[in-house]
């Protein structure tokens, strides 16, 4: 493995489940591997994205957010342009830049809603601790093949 720092972005709207995501990727990256950034919500997260990746120093970028349908807007709408933005800032970038961000249908600040997508969030941190590490690792074979 070669470039081993990464960067992790991580929503501040529902940060008590966000924050989790952070945990499972740090389950699987030593924590002096990983720099973290809070921003205020998932739209500001692809900007910062590109930011980071232009630096150089990130071998992945890992964003989390919780996108909730609030009643104002269409979480919908909200959710498929960070997508989008994410991986425009990696195609630009040529840094891979990972989604933990989640659109749940049915979101409910209930108790067992909030257990629930804290748990799922440690999950899917791991999930995006294994893709950085994959991508990190299958990047380098490709350049040793250059």
């Amino acid at each position: 493995m070669t470039h081993t720092r990464f960067a992790f972005i991580k929503a501040n709207w529902h940060a008590d489940i966000v924050e989790q995501a952070l945990a499972g990727f740090l389950q699987l990256i030593p924590a002096d591997q990983v720099d973290v950034f809070d921003v205020p919500g998932a739209f500001e997260m692809p900007l910062t994205a590109q930011e980071l990746a232009k630096t150089g120093k990130y071998s992945a970028i890992a964003c989390a957010a919780l996108v909730v349908d609030g009643g104002i807007y269409r979480h919908d709408f909200v959710a498929q342009a960070v997508v989008d933005g994410l991986m425009r800032a990696g195609l630009d970038t040529g840094v891979p830049v990972l989604s933990v961000s989640l659109t749940p249908h049915h979101f409910q600040e209930t108790a067992h809603h909030m257990d629930l997508y804290r748990n799922h969030f440690v999950t899917k941190g791991r999930e995006a601790a294994q893709a950085a590490l994959m991508i990190t690792n299958t990047r380098a074979q490709i350049a040793e093949t250059a």
